[in-house]
């Protein structure tokens, strides 16, 4: 892939994009969310531009989803390394930056 991806439940979801750019908001997720993953990976690029807006951090909180946000390398070995673990896990991928 070359273009930032979802991946929910094993399946994935290509040419992602958010509304405001490098700042992933709850409407960006909502299909993530509505999976109710234990766990959101942020892949944040490799210099780290994508960020969770201001608003996603609580929202995620209170859904009790907790969120892990690191540059797309990292996440994608901790994603696959969680994924082995059988966690309930979903991911964000910012490849595009």
């Amino acid at each position: 892939y070359n273009r930032d991806i979802k991946i929910i439940r094993e399946k994935v979801i290509p040419d992602w994009w958010r509304k405001s750019g490098h700042t992933v908001t709850p409407a960006d997720i909502s299909d993530i969310i509505a999976a109710e993953p234990e766990i959101l990976l942020l892949g944040t690029g490799s210099p780290g531009l994508m960020k969770p807006g201001i608003d996603s951090i609580p929202f995620l909180h209170d859904k009790h989803i907790a969120l892990i946000n690191v540059p797309t390398e990292e996440a994608t070995a901790l994603f696959n390394r969680l994924t082995e673990e059988k966690k309930n896990i979903a991911a964000a991928f910012h490849l595009t930056c």
